[in-house]
C-alpha cells in the first residue's frame, strides 16, 4: 500500500509539473540515430573493445574521439527546429556511461540539458543503446533494460532492448508515453545472426504485446472488473509507443510479420544505410495508432554528413571508419527524424 500511495504521488506531481511548462507547438520531435562505434579510449574491462583504444588496431586516439563526439552534437543540434531541440534521441552503438556523460555535460549538447538512460548489456565488443531526454518534455517514471534471451546452437549474447516510460505533453494532451530503442543483431553472423535477430525481434513483440495489455487491463479495471480475454479483445484501448533503432532488416523482413505496431517510414526516402550503392531502410520507427506522425519518418542529411561513393557512385554516409582504417566522418548511418502528436 506505500509503495502504491507514493506511487501515484510522484505520478500526481508529474502531471501538475507538465500542465504548468510551456508546451511545444502540437508535435513531439524524436530522432532515432545508429553513431557507429562512439567508443571512449579507455580499456573497458570484460569486453573486446581493444581495437578502439589508443594502441588498438584502429588507433582510437583522444582527438579521433573528440572530434567525433564534436560532429555528433553538431548533427543533432541541427535538428532543432522552430520548436526547439529534438525532445527525445535514441542512440544506437554508445560504448558506455562515460560516453554518455561526456556527450551530454562536456560537448556542446551541454546548453541543452538533456538527460539520459541506458542499457548495460553483455554484448561481448560492450556496445549499448541510450536515450537522451528533455526533462521538461519527457517526465521520466521508469526504465528497465530487456534482455534477449538467446537459444540454440552457438547461442551467444546480444545487446539488451531498453524501455522508458514517462508522463509527456503534446498538443494539450498529457499522458505516459512508452519508449522502446533496439539494436538488432546483423546479418553479418550468417545463420546464427539470422537466429539472435529473429529472437531478439520476438522478445521485442512480446514487450510490446505486454505493455498493450497491461494497458487495456488497467483501464479496464479501472471501472467494471473484467477477464483477462476481455481486456485482449477490447483492441480499441491503446497505449502510446514508439519504438525506434537499428533493426538490421528492410521492411520486408520477416521478423516484422508479427509487428503491431505500424510502420512510419517514408517509403519514398531511399534510406538510412548504403551498402554497395545501394540505399537501404534499416532504421526504422513504430508507433502505435494513439501516436500520430506529423509526416513520415524520414532520414536527416546536410551535406557535411555525405561524401561520394567512390566506388559505386551516388553519395553514401560519411563514416568514421571504412574497414580498419580512419576515415574522419561522422557515422556510416543517417539519423531519422519524426515529429509525434497524440490522437
Amino acid at each position: 500500500m506505500k509503495e502504491f500511495v507514493l506511487r501515484t504521488m510522484f505520478f500526481v506531481i508529474c502531471l501538475v509539473a507538465l500542465c504548468s511548462m510551456t508546451p511545444r507547438q502540437r508535435s513531439m520531435r524524436i530522432v532515432s540515430w545508429n553513431v557507429e562505434n562512439l567508443f571512449d579510449t579507455i580499456d573497458d574491462a570484460g569486453f573486446r573493445d581493444e581495437e578502439f583504444l589508443p594502441t588498438g588496431e584502429r588507433r582510437w586516439t583522444g582527438g579521433r574521439y573528440w572530434h567525433k563526439l564534436t560532429d555528433v552534437a553538431r548533427v543533432l543540434a541541427a535538428m532543432a527546429d522552430s520548436n526547439g531541440v529534438p525532445d527525445l534521441i535514441g542512440l544506437v552503438e554508445v560504448e558506455n556511461d562515460s560516453v554518455l556523460t561526456t556527450l551530454v555535460r562536456r560537448s556542446s549538447l551541454r546548453q541543452m540539458g538533456y538527460e539520459y538512460v541506458m542499457t548495460h548489456s553483455q554484448d561481448s565488443r560492450g556496445i549499448d543503446v541510450a536515450l537522451l531526454f528533455q526533462p521538461a518534455r519527457f517526465r521520466l517514471i521508469e526504465y528497465n533494460c530487456i534482455n534477449v534471451h538467446a537459444r540454440g546452437k552457438n547461442a551467444r549474447t546480444t545487446r539488451d532492448i531498453l524501455y522508458a516510460k514517462g508522463l509527456v505533453k503534446v498538443d494539450k494532451v498529457v499522458d505516459t508515453l512508452h519508449v522502446i530503442i533496439v539494436h538488432l543483431p546483423s546479418k553479418a553472423g550468417g545463420r546464427a545472426g539470422d537466429n539472435l535477430r529473429r529472437q531478439a525481434a520476438t522478445t521485442l513483440w512480446a514487450l510490446v504485446d505486454s505493455i498493450k495489455f497491461n494497458y487495456r487491463l488497467s483501464r479496464a479495471c479501472s471501472g467494471n472488473t473484467v477477464s483477462a480475454e476481455e481486456v485482449a479483445q477490447n483492441i480499441e484501448e491503446e497505449p502510446r509507443i514508439v519504438v525506434i533503432g537499428d533493426f538490421n532488416a528492410t521492411a520486408r523482413d520477416q521478423i516484422f510479420q508479427n509487428a503491431s505496431l505500424r510502420f512510419a517510414d517514408d517509403t519514398k526516402e531511399p534510406g538510412t544505410y548504403s551498402f554497395r550503392g545501394y540505399w537501404q531502410w534499416i532504421d526504422h520507427v513504430f508507433l502505435s495508432s494513439s501516436v500520430v506522425p506529423v509526416a513520415p519518418a524520414r532520414p536527416f542529411s546536410m551535406p557535411w554528413m555525405l561524401e561520394d561513393n567512390l566506388t559505386y557512385g551516388g553519395m553514401m554516409p560519411y563514416r568514421t571508419y571504412r574497414g580498419p582504417i580512419y576515415h574522419g566522418g561522422i557515422s556510416d548511418h543517417l539519423p531519422v527524424v519524426v515529429d509525434v502528436s497524440f490522437k
